[in-house]
């Protein structure tokens, strides 16, 4: 499965997933560690296919949702259940680290 890529049209849709946690990972274009953790989030989206769904939201593009989950540095990682936020991390993550933020939400 591939990222899908979010904006304000689908965001809160995808997010609200009964079934499946989903990891979103708030990026910006310019910035260079979302640049070096995307293939990682790639990497995982294949990995997770029917698991979870993996997800990308570009901040300068949604500012107000990156504002509304209080997203203040980039690249961060929100897993949400239920369309509820469970879980996140700051800054580039191993793959490993990633997984198990999943799995948690699971």
């Amino acid at each position: 499965m591939k990222t899908e890529q979010l904006d304000k049209t689908n965001f809160d849709t995808t997010i609200a997933n009964p079934d499946k946690p989903v990891l979103v990972d708030f990026y910006a274009d310019w910035c260079g560690p979302c640049k070096m953790l995307g293939p990682v989030i790639d990497e995982i989206a294949e990995e997770q296919d029917g698991e979870a769904v993996v997800a990308k939201l570009n901040i300068d593009e949604a500012p107000e949702i990156a504002s509304r989950y209080g997203i203040t540095s980039i690249p961060a990682l929100v897993v949400f259940k239920g369309g509820e936020p469970v879980v996140s991390s700051r800054g580039v993550q191993s793959k490993d680290s990633i997984t198990k933020l999943i799995a948690g939400a699971a």
